[in-house]
């Protein structure tokens, strides 16, 4: 968007980690008026849920969140249920939540209808996205497409994060000013530690390897 500030309004699929925190602030720099959606779907710590609430708070931004329960009774997963271990079979991780964001989109492109919100913004990633098949940019394009049909709607779906690894994601919260608020703030790490997290699970790992590649990177410019 080359920077401009875009007169409309935006919703941003949010769940307080540091992907869905960073684009946040992308959206705070360019739509006139944003608002967030978190998703309640039993997910395995509820801190995220209040995590996500404190930082609306702390951004004075309209905070919706939605009761998604019904996830937990489709498939097994290590998201939803708290005594499984995190494992990975066939190269997709047992954290991955079937369908997860195909009804998350689906719930977030209504709620952008009753609200008004034309640009729905979400963290997905297709260069570091552990595998999980509904991060991928052709997904979220042949979403938009149904979407815009289901509702009659000329919704654009922007994933600022598509094609960065998790240095060049803490580069963009730098660029944004919000490096030590994303850092300090945001709930990333599966044990349900804030900040830096516990540092040794696989969330913990890609993030804290994304920041300490940055964090010398940006030492030698």
């Amino acid at each position: 968007m080359n920077g401009q500030l875009l007169n409309d309004k935006a919703l941003v699929v949010f769940s307080g980690g540091q992907d869905s925190t960073t684009c946040m602030f992308y959206a705070l720099k360019h739509f006139k008026e944003v608002e967030l959606v978190t998703f309640n779907y039993g997910q395995r710590h509820a801190l995220e849920i209040e995590v996500a609430e404190r930082i609306a708070q702390d951004q004075q931004l309209t905070h919706h969140v939605l009761d998604m329960s019904l996830l937990a009774q489709l498939a097994p997963n290590a998201l939803t249920d708290h005594t499984m271990a995190i494992t990975a079979e066939n190269d997709i991780p047992n954290t991955f939540v079937p369908a997860r964001n195909l009804l998350f989109m689906s719930f977030a492109g209504a709620l952008a209808y009753q609200i008004g919100a034309r640009h729905i913004i979400t963290g997905v990633c297709e260069t570091d996205f552990s595998g999980y098949p509904d991060c991928r940019d052709i997904f979220i394009k042949s979403l938009n497409v149904t979407l815009n049909l289901s509702m009659d709607k000329d919704f654009v779906i922007h994933t600022p994060l598509m094609w960065l690894d998790k240095t060049e994601t803490w580069a963009l919260a730098d660029s944004l000013g919000q490096l030590e608020y994303v850092r300090n703030n945001t709930l990333t790490c599966y044990e349900g530690i804030i900040a830096d997290g516990c540092g040794t699970c696989p969330s913990c790992l890609l993030r804290n390897n994304g920041l300490n590649a940055y964090m010398k990177e940006r030492e030698t410019t």
